[in-house]
């Protein structure tokens, strides 16, 4: 699986704790083998008509994304909890 990051998704995760990073970077790893791996707890978002996607990184940091094809997606956000699921992407 091919990822692609946003400047906004690379400037958010630069800014983040270095723990959170390496998390997110274990958590990237599981989710190129498979991205509905239950721990990710992977789902999509509403409204559905905007093609995002969640995965959790920890309890309180997620990864936004979008599916770009069969084997492609992009990060968009990474984030806390509530801060990531009020931005408009």
């Amino acid at each position: 699986m091919e990822i692609f990051t946003t400047e906004d998704f690379e400037k958010d995760y630069s800014s983040l704790p270095k723990e959170i990073q390496k998390k997110a970077k274990r958590q990237e790893n599981i989710f190129k083998n498979n991205p509905f791996y239950p721990s990710l707890r992977t789902e999509k978002l509403t409204p559905k008509s905007r093609e995002a996607w969640s995965f959790r990184v920890d309890k309180k940091y997620r990864i936004i994304f979008r599916f770009l094809g069969e084997n492609k997606i992009v990060f968009i956000a990474i984030g806390p909890h509530d801060w990531v699921y009020k931005i408009n992407f």
